[in-house]
């Protein structure tokens, strides 16, 4: 399988679809529920389609899983992962962090992943052993040794008023332990951002393949260690995930696993 042509498939899809979203961005857009407060308008099924037209056109024959009911297994090797509007409650209320994410797998394998912001205009992509990058910049994870002196990302489960679950001892402990903790709204802007040294760690339970295979990716690309909270090897099926710039990454498990331990 040509990886460049994988690359620019993905690039491609992700610039129109993200064109798309920021076109639309001031037009506030008829909104659904998927949940009691899981949020889907027709933006993300347009985004959607814009990217799965482009895929179908070049690799007929690829399977494609995307968030807004696209399954379709063709029964081959080759997967393509599409979030395409992560941050869908931001874009909802005018709040311009959102992303459109794309990955694609090959047996078992994110191979390549592309992030892009709209309203930023930043592109996040790699490929497997070959980097990761930014606009053609390269990116490498932060150098913070002290957990005390981390920025870290997090997020909460939809169904965090019903299940114990929620994240919520999580982040009420972590953030004892760090400088400050972020909540973007977008796991896959979360990712990317620790991928370029922004955050120096994050962590989500109970997410997508959609929302973290691409980005996953790319953190492990830029230096970084991604695995779920008992630093069991991560792979974008798994309900938890943790990243990091890899030097903080056995006190963030410390932190997870001894929290979890509490609440099982």
């Amino acid at each position: 399988m040509d990886e460049n042509k994988i690359l620019e498939t993905a690039q491609e899809a992700a610039l129109k679809a993200g064109k798309y979203l920021r076109d639309s961005f001031d037009d506030r857009p008829d909104v659904q529920y998927k949940g009691e407060i899981d949020l889907v308008t027709e933006r993300d099924l347009n985004s959607q389609k814009i990217i799965f037209d482009i895929i179908q056109e070049r690799f007929p024959d690829h399977s494609v899983l995307g968030e807004e009911n696209l399954d379709i297994d063709r029964g081959n090797r080759y997967l393509w992962i599409i979030d395409p509007l992560d941050g869908t409650t931001n874009y909802a209320h005018a709040i311009p962090m959102y992303s459109v994410s794309i990955a694609f797998r090959a047996e078992g394998e994110t191979r390549a992943g592309v992030v892009y912001i709209p309203m930023l205009d930043e592109l996040f992509y790699g490929v497997k052993g070959g980097g990761a990058f930014l606009n053609k910049k390269k990116l490498s994870v932060s150098k913070e040794q002290d957990p005390a002196k981390c920025l870290l990302a997090t997020g909460f489960p939809y169904d965090r008023k019903v299940s114990k679950e929620n994240n919520l001892d999580h982040f009420a402990h972590m953030i004892m332990k760090v400088r400050c903790i972020r909540r973007m709204g977008s796991a896959a802007v979360d990712l990317c951002y620790t991928a370029a040294g922004r955050f120096d760690a994050f962590w989500e339970p109970k997410l997508h393949p959609w929302d973290t295979a691409a980005a996953a990716l790319l953190v492990s690309e830029a230096g970084g260690k991604v695995t779920d909270y008992s630093g069991n090897p991560f792979n974008p099926f798994m309900k938890e995930c943790l990243a990091s710039n890899n030097l903080v990454h056995d006190q963030m498990m410390e932190i997870l696993s001894r929290e979890k331990t509490k609440t099982s």
